[in-house]
């Protein structure tokens, strides 16, 4: 298909874009920042974290969709560039085809950075002239890393070099990219806000299924430093839910061990440790479970209640000498 063709066929999907560029169209907002696309080889997964000193940059830059592809738009930055390339890539067209497209019918690109990714490990970036510098962009095997208005141009070969020497999962090598920006320099204002945006790399046809990171830091002193938090908790509640789908489906052994790890990531969080005692207690762990109320009831109180509520639903035993057992481990006096 030749590039005529390509700029053609997404000449009706632009439209919007079109509008936003005529004379006397409100300005782009500014979203000076850096951030890294990625394709995981293994999994298939795909996903999008940035960090910018802008206000909320979550709903502006991040862009994925499972099987399709990933997309960061920043810079003067032009959203469009986010859902349309996603639309482009979910016709057939790969990260170039669908970035060269956009940018053809853009008519102010000069300000613009865009990379893309797509679901089959393509990469393609652009770095308009009009970018304030620092800026510049670093592909690799099924990534870019690019930033705007940096400190030096030191950052994006450091995220380059980062993610391709971290270990873990797609999310974890994102994170460790932008930390590795942030330590060389990062964005020349300073820190405002970060996001990290993960999908799986085969849809489930339920969207809502196929996302594995969503978190955004809307404005905080160390965004990096919250993320990472937020990081470890979704990964934490992600193994809670699956100790719940495995306690539906009566798999007690599986879901205490989701339930634990839950409540190892995250010991700061009560509600995952009084799950994980619930599942210890009804998958013969009793000793365990007992220790673990205790500490749960100590902190919160307000847990101790609920144990009787969830024997008359079957997620406890219907039996009043367990309940009275495990409620017996709040401290006395203690009022809920």
């Amino acid at each position: 298909m030749t590039f005529e063709t390509l700029a053609s066929l997404v000449s009706v999907l632009a439209m919007p874009m079109m509008a936003v560029t005529l004379p006397g169209a409100p300005p782009s907002p500014l979203a000076h920042t850096y951030s890294i696309v990625a394709r995981d080889p293994r999994t298939g997964e795909m996903g999008v974290a940035v960090q910018s000193h802008y206000f909320s940059v979550g709903p502006v830059v991040p862009w994925a969709e499972a099987g399709v592809g990933a997309v960061a738009t920043q810079s003067l930055v032009l959203v469009d560039y986010g859902p349309q390339g996603l639309e482009l890539m979910r016709m057939g067209f790969t990260a170039r085809q669908a970035l060269d497209a956009l940018l053809a019918v853009d008519a102010h690109n000069e300000g613009r950075q865009v990379a893309m990714v797509d679901a089959k490990g393509n990469v393609a970036a652009y770095t308009g002239r009009s970018c304030i510098p620092d800026a510049g962009d670093a592909q690799g095997e099924q990534f870019s890393c690019q930033a705007n208005l940096m400190a030096n141009a030191k950052v994006w070969p450091a995220m380059k070099q980062a993610y391709e020497h971290a270990s873990g999962d797609l999310a974890e090598r994102l994170m460790v990219a932008l930390e590795a920006a942030e330590k060389v320099g990062g964005d020349i204002r300073g820190r405002q806000s970060a996001a990290m945006l993960v999908v799986k790399g085969t849809p489930s046809g339920k969207p809502w299924n196929d996302v594995v990171v969503n978190l955004r830091v809307e404005d905080h002193d160390h965004p990096l430093v919250e993320l990472r938090r937020l990081l470890r908790l979704r990964r934490a509640y992600n193994l809670e839910d699956q100790g719940d789908a495995f306690t539906s489906e009566k798999k007690p052994a599986e879901a205490a061990k989701a339930y634990d790890e839950a409540a190892r990531l995250a010991p700061d969080v009560v509600e995952l440790q009084f799950w994980a005692a619930i599942t210890m207690y009804t998958n013969e762990r009793k000793p365990e479970a007992l220790v673990l109320f205790k500490k749960v009831f100590a902190r919160e109180a307000r847990w101790v209640p609920l144990v009787e509520r969830l024997s008359r639903v079957g997620l406890f035993p219907n039996d009043a000498k367990a309940v009275a057992e495990v409620q017996a481990q709040a401290t006395k006096g203690a009022k809920w």
